[in-house]
């Protein structure tokens, strides 16, 4: 599940828990569909001219590999986050029932939940109940199961991230391997592809606030490797058209 993080954003230093949720869902789809496009293209393309100097069959192939990736990224993560919605949504009713059922034991949980983060039994205790009057399902969930009932994560906010964010990392290969002359268009294309995925590496390190240089590094590397393999293979496979 999507680890959230909850606090009052008038007083906490860090972003409120629905901005940061949000921001993570784009980020996280966003930049793995980017990352998947340029890698996953970049080895058809780079394959392909291993194994054929031949202009309009590598368009197919990189253009293929992009419609079909884009729509794969998209379908796959309207299905994931779904199915993690309707998880949360189970876990929701759940609490519900709970809570209506048993409120004087779910309010000791919530309290005790505090109690363990360091607040004495007494005002634990208050926050609880305090809690409990003002939003009893909003507290419980968000204490006890990391969940914001307003703001569930979206199975189509993703879906489209990955599918844009797909495609145009998928077009930097595919334009820059067949914009360039067929001498250099490999070198070309290995360069706008390190380019990219640092790029792809470097902005979300960003965002999320995590190590910019090994993230770059992660993402060129893995790139890389990709083309070599796959030129190879092309090149071992491949019959080369005058």
């Amino acid at each position: 599940m999507t680890e959230t993080i909850s606090g009052e954003s008038t007083s906490h230093p860090h972003e409120p828990h629905e901005t940061l949720g949000g921001k993570l869902n784009w980020l996280r789809a966003g930049g793995l569909g980017a990352n998947d496009g340029i890698v996953s293209v970049a080895g058809i393309v780079v394959g392909v001219a291993g194994a054929t100097t031949d202009s309009t069959t590598i368009a197919t192939a990189g253009i293929a590999g992009l419609v079909a990736g884009a729509l794969s990224m998209a379908g796959g993560e309207y299905v994931s986050v779904s199915t993690q919605r309707d998880t949360e949504r189970a876990q929701l009713r759940l609490e519900k029932r709970e809570l209506k059922e048993m409120p004087e034991a779910e309010e000791r949980e919530l309290a005790e939940i505090y109690e363990s983060k360091g607040l004495s039994a007494e005002l634990a205790a208050q926050v609880a109940r305090e809690l409990t009057e003002k939003d009893a399902l909003q507290a419980h969930a968000e204490a006890e199961l990391g969940i914001d009932p307003d703001n569930l994560t979206s199975p189509w906010q993703a879906a489209w991230a990955s599918l844009v964010a797909f495609t145009a990392g998928a077009l930097l290969p595919l334009l820059s391997i067949l914009w360039t002359a067929t001498s250099a268009r490999v070198w070309a294309c290995a360069s706008a592809v390190v380019v990219g995925l640092a790029l792809t590496g470097f902005i979300s390190a960003k965002l999320g606030d995590a190590r910019i240089g090994r993230a770059i590094a992660r993402n060129v590397g893995v790139g890389a490797l990709t083309m070599v393999v796959t030129y190879y293979v092309g090149v071992l496979f491949g019959v080369t058209v005058d």
